[in-house]
């Protein structure tokens, strides 16, 4: 991955995922007629939304889930994307900002914890691509590891994203009430002073803080079917 050049730090862009690929982190927690039907998945907010119906129908099918989960599963995803396209078009303030992303997943058997920070700049930056790399990195041999921690990213990716609007509104209604003040830059604001050149390289868009390696040092774990039954049913408690 490449980081992009000093001169676009500082600039608002339009909105969209700081990602190479603009995809939006769509998530399914559906309950009818009895049955419950739950997923995370991406989505190209460019594709035609006809797409959408035939996925709705396809999901149904595949899963043997009642017809009516059709019109749940594309009003839910067309929810989603519409609150998405709603922000675009809008200014992203993303100069010299670097966030923490944080791990806490259980998918399957297979328990992953971890810190580390990301380069809000860099839209050559890949999820999926350093997910795989992270599972292939700690043995993790679970297929469907490697997309949750995508997915995860890209959640959090999306929510800083949509506050990176917010402070890009503010800004420009600063700029205009205070004409001619200095002001100071996006790093010293976010209480994170930090050289960017000297703290990425120009391939990678994540960094672990050498202080903190031992603290958040990646953690994975495997479970074992009782702890499963265990944590399965605390979750659904909570739901209730």
């Amino acid at each position: 991955m490449k980081s992009s050049g000093s001169t676009a730090w500082k600039a608002p862009v339009k909105f969209r995922m700081p990602t190479a690929e603009n995809l939006v982190p769509i998530r399914l927690d559906i309950q009818f007629e009895g049955q419950r039907y739950k997923d995370a998945f991406t989505w190209n907010p460019s594709d035609p939304d006809n797409e959408i119906v035939v996925f709705a129908k396809r999901t149904v099918k595949d899963l043997k889930l009642p017809p009516a989960f059709v019109t749940q599963i594309a009003q839910s995803i067309q929810s989603q994307l519409s609150d998405f396209r709603a922000y675009e078009g809008q200014d992203m303030y993303t100069g010299e900002k670097i966030i923490p992303i944080k791990l806490d997943l259980r998918i399957n058997h297979t328990l992953i914890k971890d810190q580390f920070l990301w380069d809000l700049n860099n839209f050559e930056s890949d999820p999926e691509e350093f997910a795989r790399t992270l599972c292939k990195d700690l043995g993790v041999v679970d297929p469907e590891v490697g997309p949750a921690v995508a997915f995860a990213i890209r959640e959090q990716l999306y929510e800083i994203a949509i506050q990176s609007v917010a402070s890009a509104r503010e800004s420009r209604l600063s700029k205009k009430s205070r004409r001619g003040s200095d002001y100071g830059s996006a790093s010293k604001a976010s209480g994170l002073p930090m050289d960017l050149v000297k703290l990425f390289s120009f391939k990678s868009s994540v960094v672990r803080k050498r202080k903190d390696l031992d603290v958040y040092e990646p953690v994975v774990d495997l479970l074992t079917n009782e702890d499963v039954d265990a944590l399965e049913a605390r979750e659904e408690r909570r739901t209730r």
